[in-house]
């Protein structure tokens, strides 16, 4: 359906310090290929041979990018399961061509580097003539006789290189926040793809000051003037990060360069406003740029805005960062704010002390920060209304059965809320006290959780633990649901009405997914022999979970803490028909590669109570890898005329976040264009939109109902 592009790893010319060994390249279980694992994302890819091979381990800095591992093998063709970008080097590095859906490419006898847009990144380099030809479902590589193949792969997994100490003083984390940028790979425009920006440093609070000696910010020559406050210190800090300045105390905040050059960041706009302007400017202006480096594609943002820039962007590729900066910085906001990508991420975080250990991973996610103006409370009168107001939005069916409240008179726990105000990102996320509404829970524990996630070999693990013989219904279509694709190994096991003790083993298990279904109150997990108290429990096995049952964030929470990455809970009480609706929605959006945050926002939108439920913990987290490079949905509305307007949406996954490129199979003449967000709406007629949505199995809306393409008819429109 659309390859993912452009999240190249870094060349022989960036920092790619970080490695992670625990990449795997295994013959296939037939031995006609090659399988390439990444145990600590839980992705594999299989290149098809049309004979048995024997892999042997060589060398990985065979290739024009690092990789972690690789083997060599002799082969005449190489088959892919499914269609993914291609992208052909020279020896040289030069790009020669990409390809895609339905491509016949060839190349005479030379030495290539092929990079292979997958759900692990994988490199093939040989010595032969090339032709690459795919189809709607496959693509094949072949080099005319047999041959010898390297084949590497990186992970796409990344870890903080260092740790940063800093006392609660804004002074000291400034100089923390100033040395955010030693993870980036490249202070080129190609530092807005993904890979190209290394997890920051932790930071810890502590007496002193700390950091390693050799942990110094990159020589871009900006920045930041701020004054000395967690406020202005913790809005900025993606920015910093993101163009490598060096962060320093200030009357009044505003970006300058080693020229002279100067930027008000605090203007009519407001502080926190203006510092979100300049990263989403220099971000999406590095995006275009870049299209005169490594890969110099067709992009659908720069032929839209490039006429209204005085921009040479030839020029400027090459010129030092903190000249493009500054001329970024000319070109009035308005010009490019119709073109930005949606954000992936807004993250509303308090300005504490021990907020400022967030910083890194709020960085590392390029997200937006806002600052709450009101404090959680249970108390307020506005408080209480909006909660209620959010809460009840969406009707119960009348007679739509029982509620999964284990005591039906018992009162809900007693909470502070608070609502943070609304924004244009994709996603929300609530750093600080209370129970956030209409935002993910998110927390430092969660996401150190996700950083310090263990390999694990095998296929996928999902558990579903079914505890009340009345929500059969549930338990049947998530069971039919998960590991339903064909390609994918899953390992699924359901369990039935379990013991406290027996369901203390079962979150003790290593599994991927943990699917409750039963009834949660206050005192815990409702079991066949009495309750079980997830606070009791030191440490769970699973990576993220759905408590389908009443008030959950509680339970929820504690499996936060004992070890979990993330989950989705209710806030309240669930009628049965209810959550069965909301739970086969997401096992099916859980299955197809959609993180967390992003199933609960789809489910939400497609289903009646979605808004009872609560993201907790790390949101980006997914429990599968994507069927093609992004997760995707389309919009389907019929004109009067009989054409089909398709609204094409992508959003950001772990290993393709934003910055990456999408190329959706409209047509031929489709360009590429940055992901996240709405793309663009495509005219189709009813063959083309037929075919297209043959291509891959996604969630399609229409007339805001939520339906699959494997299972609509196109004819009911």
């Amino acid at each position: 359906m659309m390859e993912g592009f452009g999240d190249s790893e870094s060349s022989p010319s960036f920092d790619s310090s970080e490695t992670y060994l625990e990449l795997s390249l295994d013959a296939a279980s037939g031995g006609d290929g090659v399988v390439v694992t990444d145990p600590i994302e839980r992705h594999q890819f299989e290149l098809s041979t049309p004979s048995v091979i024997d892999p042997e381990p060589t060398d990985p800095s065979a290739f024009w990018f690092p990789a972690d591992a690789a083997v060599r093998f002799q082969t005449d063709q190489i088959e892919l399961q499914t269609v993914v970008s291609v992208c052909i080097r020279d020896d040289e590095g030069q790009m020669l061509g990409q390809t895609e859906h339905f491509a016949s490419e060839s190349f005479p006898r030379a030495t290539y580097s092929l990079e292979l847009f997958a759900p692990v990144k994988t490199y093939v380099r040989v010595n032969a003539p090339v032709t690459i030809t795919s189809d709607a479902t496959q693509t094949t590589i072949s080099f005319d006789e047999e041959t010898e193949v390297l084949v590497g792969a990186r992970s796409h997994h990344k870890r903080p290189a260092a740790t940063i100490t800093t006392p609660d003083d804004p002074r000291s984390m400034m100089r923390a926040v100033s040395l955010l940028g030693s993870a980036l790979k490249s202070t080129s425009p190609e530092r807005s793809y993904p890979t190209l920006r290394g997890h920051p440093p932790l930071i810890e609070r502590g007496e002193q000051f700390k950091a390693p000696p050799d942990l110094a910010p990159p020589e871009t020559g900006i920045t930041l003037e701020l004054p000395a406050t967690y406020r202005h210190v913790y809005v900025a800090a993606p920015l910093a990060y993101y163009l490598g300045a060096t962060v320093v105390e200030g009357d009044t905040p505003r970006l300058r360069t080693d020229s002279g050059f100067t930027y008000d960041l605090d203007t009519t706009a407001g502080y926190e406003r203006e510092v979100e302007r300049v990263l989403k400017q220099t971000f999406f202006l590095d995006c275009l740029t870049r299209t005169e480096g490594y890969y110099q594609v067709e992009l659908h943002e720069r032929q839209a805005v490039e006429s209204d820039l005085d921009l040479d962007f030839a020029a400027l590729y090459d010129r030092p960062t903190a000249e493009q900066v500054e001329a970024y910085l000319q070109v009035p906001y308005e010009t490019v704010a119709g073109h930005v990508p949606e954000w992936k991420l807004t993250t509303h975080v308090t300005p504490t002390p021990g907020n400022v250990e967030l910083l890194p991973f709020v960085a590392n996610d390029l997200a937006i920060v806002r600052t709450p103006h009101t404090k959680p409370s249970a108390g307020s009168t506005t408080q209480a209304e909006a909660v209620d107001a959010f809460l009840r939005s969406s009707p119960q069916t009348p007679n739509a059965g029982f509620t999964r409240s284990a005591t039906q008179s018992a009162s809900l726990p007693e909470r502070s809320y608070v609502q943070p105000e609304e924004t244009d990102s994709l996603e929300q996320a609530w750093l600080g006290d209370g129970t956030p509404i209409g935002a993910s829970k998110a927390s430092l524990q969660a996401y150190r959780n996700r950083l310090y996630r263990s390999p694990t070999e095998g296929d996928i693990g999902i558990t579903v633990v079914c505890n009340d013989p009345r929500m059969a219904d549930e338990r049947e279509d998530v069971e039919a649901v998960y590991g339903s694709r064909e390609k994918l190994p899953f390992d699924v096991q359901v369990q039935y009405e379990l013991t406290k003790d027996e369901l203390r083993e079962a979150l003790a298990t290593q599994t991927d997914f943990f699917h409750y279904i039963g009834h949660i109150d206050n005192d815990g997990f409702q079991c066949s022999d009495g309750t079980l108290d997830a606070s009791t429990l030191s440490d769970v096995g699973m990576d993220a979970f759905l408590l389908n049952a009443c008030r959950s964030y509680e339970q929820g929470m504690h499996l936060i803490n004992a070890g979990a990455i993330a989950g989705i809970v209710t806030l309240d009480d669930v009628v049965n028909s209810s959550a069965v609706e909301v739970g086969s929605t997401l096992a099916r959006l859980l299955n197809r590669g959609f993180p967390i945050r992003t199933s609960l926002n789809l489910a939400s939108e497609g289903t009646t109570v979605g808004s009872d439920y609560l993201v907790i913990g790390d949101g980006g987290h997914p429990i599968a890898q994507v069927q093609a490079a992004f997760p995707n949905s389309v919009e389907i509305k019929k004109t009067d005329e009989g054409v089909f307007e398709v609204v094409y949406h992508t959003y950001p996954a772990a290993e393709f976040g934003i910055g990456s490129l999408v190329h959706p199979h409209m047509s031929e003449e489709t360009p590429y264009y940055l992901s996240s967000g709405v793309a663009d709406t495509f005219r189709l007629s009813k063959q083309e939109l037929k075919d297209f949505l043959s291509l891959e199995t996604i969630p399609i809306a229409v007339d805001g109902s939520l339906h699959w393409s494997d299972e609509f008819n196109i004819d009911s429109l």
